[in-house]
């Protein structure tokens, strides 16, 4: 290949990947991607240029070559990626009946290269992705690559005459080296006592992977090698002379084409990064790991956003929209402090003594019972129930009013029993602020209890404990009214005052 029309070729390769890598570029998105990996190559070399009998099949002194690379590899984008690609082989050559202008007799040539090295940059395209998108052939990726590099060769020439006129009939001469007349770069590398030529080499080719695991992909590789001579067999078409090496160790140029080398191999890649995972069905969820650009599209790791219709949002506002509010949660018919909702006697009459559903209730009865059957001489037991407090309120009702006039009767009365009062609160403020509410209902009905004509106030135990003793569920109405409460105990004078923690009383 001319120099010149090698670098054409870079020049076209090198836009074509920049365009390539322009329009395919990573997203700048939250989620993180690996890029990473590495490819170990093994496989059959094979030769092409003069020195060569055969395409596909071995001849009687072509033997079957085989060569070893690795690559470090570099995804840009889902669709170009960048590799710095290493070969090491041995290739083989031979042609019976080689003619040669320069002396007119024939030879049987073979060639044998008993280890060359390569080492190239490459760019590469990955076909499926633009011909099929990234739905079809989730599992394949189909690579053509392109690159240049330089190549290091040896090269052991055996050429046997086998004209019959000649007086070198079956003469054999033997090559086994290079010099600096036998490439143009004038290049050469001395390993193991042998001289190595060095040529600008430009591989291109066609890889083929199936995405095995998050981490390995298996596939083949056939790459085809342009050398920038046509001196890597030590022949020159038929301009050489094997006899004088005329036209093999100088600048001759000959009348074939460039010599090139091909192999083809199997392909076995490890993906780097963290956390490496593997897209199934075409579904991916960045929440579970990183994956690789060799094989996500990055696009679909963001999640679609999500656009409600007028009639979604309309579905979601009836949904969320209260219910409507029952107008008896606010109406207190017979005006005894119970909405009529909850009011289970919803006509009693003005003044009447009720309870939290509204029930009337015979005081008097209940405290000539309580004399009768619950206070003997030498004990007290509880008598009454709760009064209860309207909504963040710590005022007496008038209902409450003649309870704890009755309880103060009840007091001078047994002057053995003392009384405990406990103030409650719902649960509808902070904890703080529910302990002082609870306290002031607790300070209102002492209040009131001294205010009646209470003998002895030192009887008067306070107790309260905020929303932390409830006797019924917060989330109705019914269930917050019975939460505002004063408890009232009546207690002998010996009994422990109270089991509750401290810090909750006074």
């Amino acid at each position: 290949m001319k120099k010149k029309n090698l670098y054409v070729a870079l020049i076209f390769f090198s836009l074509l990947s920049f365009n390539t890598f322009a329009q395919n570029r990573t997203y700048d998105g939250p989620n993180k991607m690996n890029t990473w990996s590495i490819t170990g190559y093994g496989g059959i070399t094979k030769f092409f240029g003069d020195i060569k009998e055969y395409d596909f099949k071995l001849g009687d002194d072509e033997k079957l070559t085989g060569g070893w690379g690795l690559s470090i590899n570099k995804q840009l984008s889902p669709i170009f990626g960048i590799q710095l690609t290493g070969f090491n082989g041995q290739l083989q050559g031979s042609k019976k009946n080689q003619f040669s202008t320069l002396t007119g007799e024939t030879y049987n040539v073979t060639f044998n290269s008993p280890s060359f090295v390569q080492a190239t940059i490459d760019g590469t395209l990955n076909v499926n992705r633009l011909l099929f998108g990234y739905k079809k052939l989730r599992r394949w990726k189909v690579d053509a690559h392109l690159g240049a590099g330089i190549i290091y060769y040896h090269t052991d020439l055996k050429a046997i005459n086998t004209n019959a006129n000649s007086p070198y009939f079956g003469t054999t001469w033997e090559v086994s080296t290079n010099t600096d007349g036998s490439s143009k770069t004038a290049g050469k590398w001395e390993r193991n006592g042998s001289t190595y030529t060095r040529e600008w080499v430009v591989p291109t080719g066609l890889a083929i992977h199936y995405e095995l695991t998050p981490r390995f992909d298996l596939g083949v590789d056939f790459t085809y090698n342009y050398v920038n001579t046509e001196k890597m067999d030590a022949t020159v078409g038929d301009l050489s002379d094997y006899r004088t090496q005329q036209g093999i160790w100088t600048f001759a140029r000959g009348e074939s084409k460039n010599d090139g080398w091909g192999m083809a191999s199997i392909a076995l890649t490890y993906k780097l990064g963290k956390n490496a995972v593997m897209s199934k069905d075409g579904k991916y969820d960045a929440s579970k790991g990183r994956y690789h650009l060799r094989w996500a599209n990055p696009q679909s790791l963001i999640p679609v956003p999500y656009n409600p219709t007028m009639n979604d949002a309309d579905s979601i506002a009836k949904a969320n929209m209260p219910k409507p509010v029952d107008p008896r949660l606010y109406t207190d018919s017979d005006g005894d402090g119970v909405a009529d909702l909850f009011d289970k006697e919803p006509n009693t009459p003005i003044g009447s003594i009720v309870s939290g559903g509204g029930v009337a209730l015979d005081l008097d009865k209940i405290i000539r019972d309580a004399i009768k059957n619950n206070l003997p001489k030498d004990e007290c037991e509880a008598l009454f129930s709760n009064i209860e407090f309207d909504t963040d309120k710590a005022i007496i009702r008038n209902a409450s009013k003649e309870t704890l006039a009755k309880v103060v009767e009840l007091l001078n009365m047994r002057t053995n029993c003392r009384i405990v009062l406990v103030g409650h609160t719902d649960a509808r403020a902070s904890d703080a602020y529910n302990v002082a509410l609870s306290r002031r209902r607790v300070d209102a009905a002492k209040r009131f209890l001294v205010r009646a004509g209470l003998t002895d106030p030192s009887r008067i135990i306070a107790e309260y404990y905020g929303e932390y003793r409830p006797i019924a569920e917060n989330t109705t109405v019914e269930g917050l009214q019975s939460n505002r409460r004063v408890e009232i105990k009546i207690l002998p004078n010996n009994t422990i005052r109270s089991t509750y923690p401290a810090g909750f009383r006074r």
